[in-house]
């Protein structure tokens, strides 16, 4: 019988795209004693991580922070700018996004989807020429948003959002952008307010380095204006109350007080770094990635290595003779049992023939090496068919690149 604690020794190596590794900052933040949120320690709290988190998303916009998961943000943005029975465009890019528009079926609204697992594009980002073509054919502007998720977690394929926003202006609709960053924010470049989005969706588990139960909704004036006639019943989730109570450092219900301070620190160590540093790392150790799984002789799940993912890396396991995947449960399975690593699951569709890599959060060289020599030898353990030689791939690469790199001449050995 598993019991709570019973790891073995050593560090576990959370390798899945989120949650992710907690930093010893942050838990010692959250480990502040539990303080009153009607007070005034909190409000200062509060107006400290109200602004900060607005460098996060890029943006001079309010960010409402809600003590819920990325699920919650999702209805948030669909509850607070559309009314039952609006027609919204999502692009179906893979598991989430598939689920993003189930929740807004389940919301009374009406999804128009394009792409889809048939078509493909779960291998794929989105196709904006796909949606600008589909809201040119509105003429009627009944469809009220798009919908889209900049980094699929369940596929490793990012996402170009400028370029989503470019769609929307050339067909000169007036639909509103919403966008899903749970598993891009603060690890991949992402501008809430240059590429013109609306509502930006996150969650505290991934780039925040936080446990789950924080998640975020940015906001801009187009969708704080389109909020005051929504008619979709929203209580929990309203933005005004939140608001309206924030410009005093505080919230209209009991947030989440630990996980606040923990997200003060979050956001310290993410500014004190430099946000292009931050994504400049994990572009870096995502290429360090893709190159050991090239090295194994793997295939990468995205086809398009424009819109390779830099936080997470799914990997599709390699057939048999009767044509048929090898099994990825099994050798995570093997990965978790001799090695102590958790590796991510092929999700829905994906389920038993991809695993994912995920490669974000507070990461860094020594972490990736460890991880991927688990990898490495979890495949050869679960009998993968491969080639050796992908982690001194990603080494080499990692050597390389290193910040002393081009500093100290290599020497050479006897």
């Amino acid at each position: 019988m598993l019991r709570l604690n019973s790891h073995p020794s050593g560090r576990h190596f959370l390798q899945i795209p989120g949650p992710t590794n907690v930093p010893d900052r942050i838990l010692r933040a959250i480990d502040h004693p539990t303080i009153d949120h009607r007070g005034p320690e909190f409000q200062t709290l509060a107006k400290k991580v109200l602004a900060g988190i607005r460098a996060i998303f890029q943006t001079r916009s309010p960010v409402v922070i809600y003590p819920a998961s990325g699920t919650g943000a999702w209805e948030a943005a669909l509850a607070n700018t559309l009314s039952p029975g609006d027609a919204v465009l999502m692009y179906e890019t893979g598991h989430f996004a598939s689920l993003w528009k189930k929740m807004a079926e389940k919301l009374g609204l009406v999804p128009i989807v394009l792409g889809g697992f048939e078509q493909g594009s779960w291998r794929r980002g989105v196709d904006a020429a796909a949606i600008e073509a589909r809201l040119v054919e509105d003429r009627e502007h009944r469809i009220k948003a798009v919908a889209v998720v900049h980094n699929e977690t369940s596929t490793g394929a990012t996402s170009d959002i400028a370029a989503v926003r470019r769609a929307i202006d050339n067909a000169r609709h007036p639909a509103l952008l919403l966008v899903d960053t749970i598993s891009s924010l603060a690890s991949i470049d992402y501008r809430h307010d240059e590429w013109g989005v609306d509502v930006t969706v996150g969650g505290s588990q991934k780039g925040l380095m936080l446990p789950p139960g924080l998640s975020f909704n940015a906001v801009s004036d187009k969708a704080l204006a389109a909020s005051k006639s929504a008619r979709l019943p929203k209580s929990f989730w309203g933005w005004d109350e939140m608001l309206a109570a924030n410009a005093n450092g505080f919230f209209p219900y009991t947030p989440s007080t630990n996980l606040l301070y923990g997200l003060s620190e979050a956001i310290d160590m993410l500014l004190e770094e430099g946000l292009s540093n931050v994504f400049a790392r994990h572009a870096r150790h995502a290429e360090a990635t893709r190159r050991a799984v090239r090295g194994w002789g793997l295939e990468i799940l995205c086809t398009n290595p424009a819109e390779y993912s830099n936080t997470l890396t799914a990997v599709v396991m390699p057939k048999d003779a009767q044509g048929k995947h090898h099994d990825a449960d099994a050798f995570r399975k093997v990965a978790l049992e001799n090695f102590n690593m958790s590796l991510g699951q092929g999700l829905s569709k994906l389920s038993g023939w991809v695993f994912r890599i995920g490669h974000l959060g507070d990461f860094n060289d020594l972490t990736l090496a460890g991880t991927l020599a688990g990898v490495e030898m979890g495949l050869a353990l679960a009998g993968v068919p491969h080639r050796a030689g992908g982690v001194q791939a990603a080494l080499e690469y990692l050597r390389e690149t290193a910040p002393g790199a081009r500093r100290s001449p290599q020497r050479k050995v006897a």
